[in-house]
């Protein structure tokens, strides 16, 4: 026999569910990555980066630059042309630029918001998913340690020319982070222009990045954040347009939660010193008071030992500065003698 619930009881089993389904895919937190009760800290590597996929194909070299913030949306920046930005809420973003070889004209050929939360555009929330490397089912991730994160909610396009929604190709960003006790993954690309409402940081512009780009190719193997693959990929009977993303880094590393961050040192030896004396003096003149009561009833500044040198010690100071002033500034003329 079975009991049907009552529209209260439906209603709080509803609520709940939403709530465990929003938990999930609602947001994605770079300081508290979790997967398998294992729990990674990647806030050091927050920031815009940028990574750079560059092909020549005559008469034309394509340089597709995507932007990556883990922990934040982008930010515009300042003078920043308006047919190259990914809407609001965006985390990675992809901006085609095509330059002419024969006049070298570079020109934006398209903007690509692969994942963000676009609620307000089209519904569409970001979704983040995570997956702890070595417990993967795949022989070629159980052998790596790391975590990998996926982030989607962007389309090819979410509005047309006029602003109407628009439900374009899906897209996701696929990022694995790969531990390497040796270099903290820093050593990136930053995009590094003044925000709209930001700091002034050094001057530079993408077409200045776009025209080195090519001499940087060998460097950016050894870079800790590699460009893979951006390609078409079937998920689910779908097909949805995939950034593949390779980050090298200690904080990827699954002990890495528990060493103490940059800057977060232990105490230095005079710090541990000036500590010991004061807890040495504290304990000597508690001791010493505890043992004069004891012993003759003493009360006060009289059951403290070296009362009176305690007592005395501003006369005794003061008179010590005085002295040592009039050894800097000398006797005068008089040979030490003070005038009648």
């Amino acid at each position: 026999m079975t009991r049907s619930l009552s529209p209260a009881h439906r209603l709080l089993a509803a609520s709940s569910l939403l709530a465990s389904l929003a938990a999930a895919t609602l947001n994605f937190n770079c300081k508290d990555v979790v997967s398998q009760r294992v729990t990674w800290d990647l806030s050091e590597l927050g920031g815009p980066r940028m990574v750079h996929w560059v092909r020549e194909i005559e008469p034309a070299t394509h340089n597709f630059t995507f932007t990556l913030d883990i922990c934040k949306p982008l930010r515009k920046h300042k003078g920043q042309d308006p047919h190259e930005l990914c809407p609001g809420n965006t985390r990675v973003c992809g901006v085609e630029y095509v330059t002419n070889n024969y006049d070298n004209v570079t020109a934006v050929s398209q903007v690509v918001p692969i994942a963000g939360d676009y609620h307000l555009i089209n519904g569409q929330p970001l979704e983040s998913e995570v997956y702890r490397l070595k417990g993967s089912g795949s022989n070629a991730d159980s052998n790596k340690e790391g975590v990998r994160v996926e982030l989607s909610g962007g389309r090819e396009q979410l509005t047309d020319e006029k602003g109407n929604k628009k439900m374009g190709k899906k897209q996701k960003a696929v990022i694995e982070f790969l531990c390497d006790p040796s270099t903290d993954g820093k050593d990136t690309e930053v995009d590094d222009r003044p925000e709209e409402d930001g700091d002034e940081k050094e001057e530079s512009t993408l077409r200045r990045r776009d025209e080195e780009a090519p001499e940087e190719k060998p460097d950016a193997k050894q870079k800790s954040l590699r460009f893979l693959s951006y390609k078409d990929e079937n998920i689910r009977g779908e097909d949805w347009g995939v950034l593949r993303l390779e980050w090298s880094t200690k904080y990827a590393c699954e002990n890495a939660v528990n060493e103490p961050k940059e800057g977060d040192g232990h105490w230095g030896f005079f710090t541990w010193l000036i500590i010991i004396v004061f807890l040495a003096t504290a304990a000597y003149l508690i001791f010493g008071s505890w043992l004069n009561y004891n012993r003759y009833g003493a009360r006060g500044w009289d059951a403290l030992p070296h009362g009176d040198t305690i007592r005395d010690l501003p006369y005794i100071m003061s008179d010590f500065g005085r002295k040592v002033t009039n050894t800097i500034q000398g006797g005068g003329s008089r040979g030490g003698y003070s005038a009648v």
